[in-house]
């Protein structure tokens, strides 16, 4: 990947971005959660922009988070604000937005409170809020990672992005020791984003939504169950939903990259 592919860096407000592409339109990714706020690198980095690269001959793509030093009670809704800041000092929006997880449930914020900054939305692997599992299983990571127990954490939140025996195990044991190798020095960051998911309960603001939109996730997802993603997108005017009935949490793949780019790319105002 060239030099003027890819770079890395945080916009003045502090939220930290890796960009790759060189397409004429942009496109914003809001990462789900993040261990540390800042800049992807290395192996990280990589993984992460490969999942995106399929975007990168038609879009310039940025992949931000959260910026780091949350004050404790920070919700969603300031994250989705401090983005939106981004857009219209960086970018003069509108640009296409893509969430996943995590921030899918920022991107919802980020649609309804400034929808003229959001072109396009694809809410990926994401709800108006989280399962019960899901919840249950985040609040145990911000409790582990807040005992600086961080494989642990790693562990438990990918029991359920990875579940079952064999493949799915191995997995989870190599990332969960990745991920460990550079704990982050302070938790709050992940708390304090954690905290502010726990309390997102958008359903009755769905319908504020205005951008044409694509709610796209495996059936299987145990953070937000197939009941909530349908309740997603039927709460969203003219949304479309697409489900892989035998794929979990953030699917991805070849299906997800043609049905991804077919929705962005689409000229014709909102799908019928």
């Amino acid at each position: 990947m060239s030099e003027r592919q890819a770079s890395a860096g945080y916009f003045p407000n502090g939220v930290p971005y890796n960009r790759i592409g060189h397409g004429a339109r942009l496109l914003v990714i809001l990462q789900g959660l993040l261990f540390e706020h800042k800049p992807a690198t290395g192996i990280a980095a990589r993984f992460a922009l490969s999942i995106y690269s399929f975007l990168q001959e038609a879009f310039t793509v940025y992949l931000v988070g959260p910026r780091p030093g949350l004050p404790q009670g920070y919700t969603l809704q300031d994250i989705a604000a401090d983005y939106a800041e981004v857009i219209r000092e960086q970018f003069a929006g509108p640009v296409d937005v893509l969430g996943t997880s995590t921030g899918g449930s920022i991107a919802q914020h980020l649609a309804a409170d400034h929808p003229e900054l959001v072109r396009r939305l694809v809410l990926h692997a994401t709800a108006h809020t989280l399962g019960e599992t899901g919840r249950a299983v985040q609040r145990d990571v911000a409790r582990l990672a807040g005992e600086g127990r961080w494989r642990e954490a790693s562990a438990s939140l990918l029991e359920l992005v990875f579940p079952g025996s064999g493949l799915a195990s191995v997995t989870r044991w190599i990332s969960s020791r990745m991920m460990a190798l550079t704990p982050p020095r302070d938790p709050s960051d992940l708390t304090v984003v954690i905290r502010a998911e726990d309390a997102h309960r958008f359903q009755a603001r769905l319908a504020e939504i205005a951008a044409p939109t694509l709610v796209i996730d495996g059936a299987r997802d145990l953070f937000y169950s197939e009941t909530l993603l349908r309740e997603t997108a039927e709460g969203i005017p003219d949304a479309r939903l697409i489900l892989y009935p035998d794929k979990g949490h953030a699917a991805v793949g070849k299906v997800f990259q043609r049905d991804v780019l077919t929705f962005l790319l689409e000229g014709q105002g909102r799908w019928l």
